[in-house]
């Protein structure tokens, strides 16, 4: 008789190892695609390479592709520490967009020096209040926010789509559905001359290490983890569980608001509705390549935005499919995982009188 059972102790080195084990084993399960095209693995591999780390201009662009995706992974990896699950970063992420092409545009009469940060804190504030609502329903009524959170992007992306073609919309577009420009006092300055990544990147990092610290060395930390294992002893103890709730759903909002900062005031300086190609989603794989830790998610952040980048590389050398980028991180996420699993609990052969072999 086989059955399955909790682990007294999780080894460290198993839980730290089985990201990197899972990028490995997903590389190997793309390697059948591979052949199957024609292509050489050993030499798709090599391009993919060469596309990030070929040049200074190559990795600059993996850092911008990652700069969104430390945002939306680090709301993600937040608000799942809480058990609040936030599916919504995408939505969040264009209300942020919004928010900072409404002020930044120059509706508002602001000196040059103060728009930026007005920005990034309207920014911030918009995405935030996107989880207002989910959070508010799961408290009052138990609703399940991973429906109310999903269900809130469309509505979000449907509401930005109309604000495009009216209110927002470009009098020098000529039509197009997109938004005036930012002003140039409001963007986030470049970190590498005639390259495109920007000093968000400098934000997220900064974000990251100030939310990891929080987490292992606050109060707020020990009462967010507490939450999270096991809110009804959390609530036993004197935490106020649902402001809890409240306070992480806010924080994981505004990070990714701060994502649609960061592409608008930081890339584009415009929006429109295909702004981001799914970053708010990617976001909650980055959480669980990363195990929830704040550091953790740059490190998967850069994962996967090198293999995106990467496989960009090989599909112009190889005659490959790009899309083969989207088969690595689905496998690396699988196996997160289904490592995961079995870092929390071990199979066990026991005999028919009970007695485990």
């Amino acid at each position: 008789m086989i059955r399955i059972e909790p682990r007294q102790t999780q080894s460290r080195a198993f839980t730290l190892g089985v990201p990197i084990l899972s990028a490995i084993i997903a590389l190997g399960f793309a390697a059948i695609p591979l052949l199957a095209a024609g292509a050489n693995p050993i030499l798709a591999y090599q391009e993919m390479f060469r596309g990030v780390f070929g040049s200074v201009f190559a990795f600059s662009e993996v850092l911008t592709r990652a700069t969104p995706l430390i945002f939306t992974g680090l709301a993600a990896a937040l608000a799942f520490r809480a058990k609040l699950w936030n599916i919504g970063a995408e939505g969040q992420l264009y209300l942020g967009a919004m928010a900072a092409v409404a002020v930044g545009s120059g509706v508002l009469d602001v000196h040059g020096i103060l728009l930026l940060p007005l920005i990034v804190v309207l920014g911030a504030a918009a995405g935030a209040a996107g989880m207002i609502a989910p959070t508010y329903l799961k408290i009052r009524f138990g609703a399940d926010e991973v429906v109310t959170t999903l269900l809130l992007n469309f509505i979000i992306l449907i509401f930005v789509q109309m604000m495009l073609e009216g209110a927002l919309q470009d009098p020098m577009s000529l039509g197009w559905p997109q938004s005036a420009p930012i002003l140039d006092q409001g963007m986030l300055p470049p970190l590498i001359e005639r390259m495109r990544v920007h000093s968000g990147l400098i934000v997220a990092l900064i974000l990251a290490g100030l939310a990891q610290f929080m987490l292992a060395r606050s109060v707020w930390g020990f009462r967010l983890r507490a939450v999270g294992e096991n809110a009804a002893a959390a609530r036993h103890a004197g935490i106020n569980v649902n402001r809890s709730l409240f306070g992480v759903a806010i924080l994981s909002g505004g990070l990714a608001g701060l994502a649609g900062v960061s592409e608008v005031a930081g890339l584009k300086g415009y929006l429109t509705s295909d702004l981001s190609p799914g970053f708010g989603y990617t976001g909650i794989v980055v959480a669980m390549l990363a195990g929830l830790s704040p550091v953790g998610v740059v490190i998967a952040a850069l994962f996967i935005a090198s293999v995106f980048v990467g496989a960009d590389s090989m599909s112009r050398a190889m005659g490959v499919s790009s899309f083969l980028a989207d088969l690595v991180v689905s496998v690396s996420l699988l196996c997160v995982l289904v490592g995961g699993f079995f870092a929390r609990y071990r199979i066990v052969r026991a005999s028919t009188s009970g007695v485990t072999s």
